[in-house]
């Protein structure tokens, strides 16, 4: 079973980040800042651990924050700082530097290649909206990628994890952001401006599908491939026009055959399908498959077809997993199988999920 997250906020990742101040600030207090971050660690859960290590920090820094910053920031280059040693440092840098922009932002410029400062850059973006985006675009221009994709991953509106910051969830602000780092030459970069536009689109759809066709027109080496993550929360949800976007004709195609291995599948089991599909046009056939039950439908990726005309057929055979999570509850009862073609439900099929003892 692989390990909690909260449990990599160790004894370890303490001494490791402890280290790093040694060696910035000779008079850094090693010993109580060990003792008062592994106190009760044990007993918390990974959000209040990294709080809790970041109080301990502030407690052991006595120094005035733009002095505390330079010792944090010079602490980033020494040792083996890592995401997990590294965070507490940016929620310090979160909560005690918010008084203080440009040491602040700084200091997360410099902890970022470190230990990512997506999360502890938004309160900035709350409390200095124009100042922050400002130097955010700076960052945007850096050499180093972790800055730019900083630049571009703070300042997503639904970032995960992360605390809402109002502004951000109106389009706009951030769109000259994207403009600059749509074709970064790394792809850790793009995927995050990627990311950044699917969460635009949840929210201002045809904000998002302008600005893709934007880029679509003005040309660059990775543009169709940022196009494509961008676009994908839309085609799950079969909007035409992001259909149309990547080629594909709104509802076109067709289920011959629908199959289920067994009507029945047990909690923790899988349940197998397969299907037939005829296109009935040119261009890719999107391929999709919902779950559902009352209260709930969740929509996955079954595959996608190239068609070159009306008339093909392709047979395409997936598991899913009822594998027991612990992010989401799916207890027994009948459910729903529908298959999704370019956005249009176009085959369903009952099944009952059983509670594993009952499956005996």
């Amino acid at each position: 079973m692989a390990q909690p997250l909260k449990d990599m906020i160790n004894a370890r990742s303490v001494s490791v980040l402890a280290d790093g101040l040694s060696a910035a600030w000779a008079p850094f207090p090693r010993a109580r800042f060990t003792a008062a971050a592994l106190a009760g660690l044990d007993g918390l859960e990974l959000k209040a651990r990294v709080s809790h290590v970041a109080t301990s920090l502030h407690d052991a820094l006595t120094v005035p924050y733009p002095l505390a910053a330079e010792f944090v920031r010079e602490c980033a280059g020494r040792g083996d700082l890592d995401m997990w040693s590294g965070w507490p440092a940016t929620e310090h840098t979160a909560v005690r530097g918010l008084d203080h922009l440009h040491a602040g932002m700084e200091t997360l410029a410099a902890l970022t290649p470190y230990a990512t400062g997506e999360f502890a850059v938004r309160p900035y973006l709350e409390h200095h909206r124009d100042d922050a985006l400002k130097i955010m675009f700076d960052w945007a221009e850096s050499p180093d990628e972790h800055l730019r994709r900083l630049a571009s991953e703070g300042s997503r509106p639904r970032l995960p994890w992360a605390r809402r910051v109002g502004w951000l969830m109106t389009p706009g602000p951030t769109l000259p952001l994207l403009d600059r780092l749509r074709d970064d030459p790394s792809e850790y970069v793009r995927r995050s401006v990627a990311n950044h536009v699917n969460d635009l689109a949840k929210d201002h759809p045809d904000v998002a599908l302008e600005l893709l066709t934007r880029w679509r027109a003005a040309g660059g080496s990775h543009v169709e491939k940022v196009l494509r993550h961008a676009v994908r929360g839309l085609l799950r949800a079969g909007h035409p026009r992001a259909l149309t976007l990547v080629g594909a004709t709104p509802g076109s195609g067709a289920v011959e055959t629908l199959t289920l291995e067994s009507e029945t599948v047990a909690v923790g089991g899988k349940l197998t399908f397969t299907i037939t599909v005829t296109s009935e046009a040119a261009g890719p056939v999107l391929l999709k498959y919902a779950i559902r039950r009352p209260g709930s439908r969740r929509v996955f990726h079954l595959g996608q077809r190239a068609a070159n005309g009306s008339g093909e057929t392709f047979t395409v055979r997936k598991s899913h997993s009822f594998r027991p999570v612990t992010t989401r509850d799916e207890p027994p009862g009948a459910r729903e199988l529908d298959v999704i073609v370019n956005g249009r439900v176009a085959a369903s099929i009952p099944f009952t999920l059983l509670d594993p003892e009952a499956a005996l």
